[in-house]
């Protein structure tokens, strides 16, 4: 990001400076990344003399176009010459080969601190895109604050057992109810009986409930095999449970369940 700075021409009126923040690199570090990249360079073994003259030649074009040039970039400036001349001081033997590696010739590369920044300063830009990346796709995500369910509560059966049987565990029951009606193939003609309601098997479930002088098992309430009237059973008895007119227990997991009313307990 490049700074608004004002001041005056030489007819002392007040100019603004253009404050502009480029796409392709922000800070002197950026800048480095992109002339590296654009030129193809590997960024451990930096050509100083290619990479100082492009970085150079990017402040001379903001300097020309008027732009107040952020101090860091300077420093920066400073920083490539003062290594580009490190770079270009005579070897101090002779005898070393000119394709020798800086270190094996020289000892410490000059280079080897601004390296170090600029693969912090990528490892950072990276991280820095991602969490962007993240930060879209968590603003395609919308919330809303827990509601109030307790007017809905009314519809929970309600259970004499220590364990509460859900509508979960009636749906288990029935699926064991339809597996074992398939193995018991029938021994005789099937029989089809009279199409019947919901609110009249409501009513025969409750009364054989009623009667009982004990809790009966949920199998015993589907004596005959036709599937039309064990689906009806089963959702006569789920509109019982809603109602809370019957009492549900499952005594132990996976075991039977046993209905009865409320007035048998």
């Amino acid at each position: 990001m490049l700074p608004i700075k004002l001041k005056k021409n030489y007819w002392g009126n007040t100019m603004m400076l253009m404050n502009f923040k480029t796409a392709v690199f922000e800070g002197p570090l950026d800048l480095l990344l992109h002339l590296i990249k654009t030129m193809e360079v590997d960024i451990y073994d930096i050509p100083m003399q290619e990479i100082t003259e492009q970085y150079l030649l990017y402040i001379h074009t903001m300097q020309e176009l008027e732009l107040d040039v952020a101090s860091e970039y300077l420093v920066m400036a400073a920083t490539l010459l003062a290594i580009k001349s490190q770079m270009l001081l005579p070897k101090y033997n002779d005898s070393i080969d000119e394709d020798m590696p800086y270190e094996e010739g020289f000892g410490e590369d000059p280079r080897d601190e601004l390296v170090l920044r600029l693969i912090e300063y990528r490892k950072y830009k990276e991280a820095s895109a991602k969490l962007k990346e993240k930060e879209a796709d968590r603003l395609l995500i919308y919330t809303k604050p827990p509601s109030d369910l307790s007017e809905y509560s009314s519809g929970i059966p309600v259970t004499a057992g220590e364990k509460a049987v859900t509508v979960y565990d009636m749906l288990g029951a029935f699926h064991k109810l339809m597996r074992r009606r398939r193995l018991q193939k029938p021994l005789h003609t099937k029989i089809t009986r009279e199409e019947i309601s919901i609110e009249k098997r409501m009513e025969e479930v409750y009364q054989v409930l009623e009667h009982s002088v004990s809790w009966v098992n949920f199998n015993d309430l589907f004596p005959y095999p036709d599937k039309n009237y064990i689906v009806t059973t089963f959702l006569a008895i789920l509109e019982l449970m809603k109602r809370n007119q019957i009492l549900i227990e499952q005594r132990d997991n996976f075991a039977d369940i046993w209905l009865t009313t409320k007035g048998n307990v």
